[in-house]
């Protein structure tokens, strides 16, 4: 009786919990998705302008994309320019952080452009900027 009762208490000894360490793992697969920035992709590939004086710009979260049909994406769908700013409000208060970066192609017309710009600064976003390539 006695070598059977050790032989119970020697089992339950060897045993490892593993319920903190999963605790641990889960609260912090939860912080980073919390903490995550997630970048909101235009949709449609654009042949951008050369520029000389392009920079870097490091959280661009809200993409607008101008097509050389001058048809403007944002968030991989195609958008009417009367809904640009309501499109733009939605993202920007999702992320405050964030930053408006046009990607217009270099045969869209200006005016669609300038349209793009108004309503991202009409919806409260005066970070804006259009994309380029380096020359």
């Amino acid at each position: 009786m006695k070598q059977h009762f050790a032989n119970l208490v020697e089992e339950e000894e060897s045993q490892i919990d593993m319920t903190p360490m999963l605790d641990v793992v889960f609260i912090m697969l939860i912080f980073f998705i919390v903490t995550a920035s997630f970048v909101k992709e235009a949709g449609i590939d654009v042949n951008r302008p050369d520029a000389a004086t392009a920079v870097q710009k490091n959280r661009a979260n809200i993409l607008v994309a101008i097509s050389e049909n001058n048809e403007i994406w944002i968030n991989k769908r195609q958008v009417d320019a009367r809904a640009v700013q309501a499109n733009i409000e939605r993202l920007y208060a999702e992320n405050p952080q964030g930053s408006v970066v046009i990607q217009a192609d270099e045969q869209a017309n200006t005016k669609t452009l300038i349209e793009v710009m108004d309503a991202a600064r009409s919806a409260g976003v005066f970070d804006v900027s259009v994309a380029t390539d380096e020359r």
